[in-house]
């Protein structure tokens, strides 16, 4: 899990500044609408005053910064830029916005670069009023939301209408479910939706993807949303072009995209028109039709119940001690048995679950020295362990045929567990509805499925692909009638090959089945790799596949302790 304490100043600001080359082109575009007054509600040190004097003149600015010396700094850059209308107020801009939607205050154009910060790690009083943000524009809060969303929603409602949104915002924007509010919002208010989206990172010292959002306001009912568009870039020659002319170029879609996920606007039209092909098709199914998904065991404290053979050994714990897998690392196929699960155990994995199924374990001199232990790193005051009693006797613990693990590198794929092995809540628990596992296992690695779960899912900081139980749901998955399931050596072909040659000899097999030409079966591979690419943009930098994907996973924690 991710701890406050953990976290760097830089990272708690949400404080990644824009570069003037991007602050200038923003700006560029703002100045299409002529604005007279500006909102600039995170304003740093005031990068963007500059060129706003130069791009503008001298219009009325309105900049917040909830950092005093930076406010200062912003005040002084804003004088020396000829700014002799700009107001840089040391406030807090989410509190200041609530009370400027109440007060129908409205501007020209909004630029800038909200803070990247988790609601989490915000004040409560910051927490409360992201809350309410959303609350008084009617839109649907989580709390699993991050401070750029609540502060890009509310710099859009306080456009005028035909106003113009130019902001820095993450490439998550795109398809996170904490977005999504915002996403819907932005739909049905905006008149056209850019996102300026490129290969690279641009902010040294984070993970994090951004993007730009340009966005502008419909001037009323009668004034038709054309959507959203995505105007893919590669290095920054892009800054030295047209603003309007990039604003224009792309074409927009609109409907279920713009309410939902924007991920499916990355795709050719093509692809996208094949994709619609395919879903009423009868051999096609959603994933929740014929399986059923359920959370991994819930430990409280996986490292404390998810041991080594060194530690069931040392404690004398081998009447508790039951088979687990937890890593993509330990299924490196799509089979996990007694022979897989021996070569973990020899690689020194913890593979062993601790099931003390109630207080018995206490009469045990070994085991009880181990629950002592782990009371003494107070894993007892946990919150899913201080709810249970007793605090170390894990509840919902059941195995099932299949499983499936919570990330994956470049595609996901379920896992046929023979060993009947225990999961963590690093993976799922799936059990088959319609037909046998193995036949699930080996028709869940296609190319529609890996696409569909591009599409579905979400990535962060490292080029991780995640997928949550309703999205795995919603995947598509090919199931021919007639299939001779040869799991043993699809398992072989995951364990040697690459990803994409497993992928183009299962669409052979399984998409030809069900009556897909090779044209569109190529149409599939080419968007699974497109959208796989983008999301590995910063993984693809470090070096060979099994390297990266390790690195990748490890900085989203993946042997967390939850």
């Amino acid at each position: 899990m991710n701890f406050r304490e953990l976290q760097t100043e830089q990272k708690l600001r949400g404080g990644y500044y824009t570069s003037e080359d991007l602050a200038d082109f923003l700006t560029r575009w703002a100045a299409g609408a002529n604005p007279e007054s500006i909102l600039e509600p995170s304003c740093g040190d005031g990068v963007f005053f500059n060129k706003i004097a130069s791009r503008m003149g001298n219009p009325a600015v309105t900049a917040l910064e909830v950092n005093k010396e930076e406010a200062g700094k912003a005040q002084d850059q804003a004088t020396s830029s000829g700014l002799t209308n700009a107001n840089v107020l040391a406030n807090d801009f989410l509190g200041w916005a609530l009370d400027a939607i109440r007060r129908n205050l409205r501007f020209d154009a909004v630029l800038g670069n909200p803070p990247f910060i988790r609601y989490q790690y915000l004040p409560n009083q910051f927490q409360d009023r992201a809350r309410d943000i959303f609350n008084v524009l009617n839109c649907k809060f989580t709390m699993h939301t991050n401070a750029w969303v609540p502060f890009v929603m509310a710099s859009f409602a306080l456009l005028r209408p035909g106003g113009r949104l130019a902001m820095v915002v993450p490439s998550e924007i795109i398809h996170v479910m904490h977005a999504r509010s915002l996403r819907t919002y932005l739909g049905q208010t905006a008149r056209r939706i850019i996102i300026v989206d490129p290969e690279e990172i641009w902010f040294s010292g984070t993970l994090q993807g951004a993007v730009l959002l340009l966005a502008e306001k419909r001037r009323g009912e009668g004034d038709r949303a054309e959507g959203l568009g995505i105007y893919p870039v590669r290095g920054r020659e892009f800054v030295t072009c047209n603003p309007e002319t990039v604003f224009d170029s792309p074409s927009p879609i609109n409907g279920k995209t713009v309410e939902g996920k924007w991920t499916r606007a990355l795709l050719e039209p093509k692809t996208r028109s094949v994709l619609e092909g395919l879903v009423e098709l009868e051999n096609i199914r959603r994933f929740d039709e014929v399986a059923q998904v359920d959370v991994g065991i819930v430990t409280g404290a996986n490292k404390f119940f998810h041991v080594q053979d060194e530690t069931v050994r040392q404690f004398g714990l081998e009447r508790w001690s039951h088979p687990m897998f937890g890593r993509s690392e330990q299924c490196p196929g799509v089979i996990y048995d007694e022979a897989q699960h021996q070569s973990n155990a020899a690689k020194g994995n913890p593979t062993n679950f601790l099931w003390f199924r109630d207080r018995g374990a206490e009469e045990s001199p070994g085991a009880k020295s181990y629950i002592e232990r782990g009371e003494h790193l107070n894993l007892h005051t946990r919150y899913k362990c201080r709810i249970r009693k007793p605090w170390y006797a894990v509840p919902s613990v059941y195995a099932t045929e299949v499983g499936l693990l919570k990330r994956a590198h470049d595609t996901p794929r379920l896992i046929l567990n023979k060993l009947r092995a225990y999961t963590t809540d690093t993976a799922y628990r799936v059990k088959v509805k319609q037909g046998s596992a193995e036949k699930l296992v080996f028709s869940f690695v296609n190319p529609l499925t890996a696409l569909s779960a591009e599409l579905e899912g979400r990535h962060y900081g490292g080029g991780v692909l995640e997928l949550v139980p309703s999205e795995i749901e919603r995947l598509l998955i090919p199931l021919p009638p007639q299939i001779g399931a040869n799991i043993s050596g699809l398992d072989s072909s995951v364990r040697s090959m690459s990803p994409e040659l497993v992928l183009e000899r299962q669409s052979r097999i399984i998409l030809r089945a069900i009556g897909l030409t090779r044209g569109d079966q190529d149409v599939l591979m080419s968007g699974w790799q497109k959208l796989r690419d983008r999301r590995q943009r910063v993984a693809s930098r470090i070096g060979s596949n099994r390297f990266q994907e390790q690195i990748a996973l490890d900085l989203h924690g993946h042997d967390i302790d939850t």
